[in-house]
């Protein structure tokens, strides 16, 4: 049947106890708790991520450990992989829905990433034409603007 005889008794003995529920959706992997950082340090380091989007994981390492919380900027990342926040669009998405959530008053670091996030949302190239999929010859001014 193409399966080692091995892995035929393993899904056998999986069948008997759990029913065939027990070979549907497995985890492979069971989360290591042990390796984890205390919780403080995490709520440190996605506190910091909301308030400087802008900042990448060694820059948040070093100016947490500024603030007596250390931890390495690999380990920044895992936290980040954790909670969604590992790219500068996470991290404005979690700075927009705290903001929407609390009502804060942005401080001038955030309120020029979300600048900058918006810079970087205008389309470069394209223009509005009243039909769509007409295409019109695109002139140097054009090219200048982006």
């Amino acid at each position: 049947m193409g399966v080692s005889r091995d892995t035929f008794y393993r899904y056998q003995e999986l069948v008997e106890t759990e029913g065939l529920e027990g070979l549907i959706n497995r985890e492979r992997r069971v989360p290591n708790l042990k390796n984890r950082v205390d919780e403080h340090t995490e709520q440190a380091v996605i506190g910091y991520a909301v308030d400087f989007p802008a900042h990448g994981q060694h820059r948040t390492s070093n100016e947490l450990r500024k603030r007596g919380v250390f931890i390495s900027g690999s380990g920044v990342r895992s936290i980040w992989l954790r909670h969604k926040l590992e790219n500068f669009k996470g991290r404005l998405s979690a700075l927009e829905a705290k903001v929407a959530n609390e009502g804060l008053v942005l401080s001038d670091a955030q309120i020029a990433a979300l600048e900058r996030k918006h810079e970087d949302d205008v389309a470069c190239g394209e223009i509005e034409t009243a039909h769509p999929g007409i295409k019109t010859p695109i002139t140097a001014a054009d090219l200048l603007t982006c």
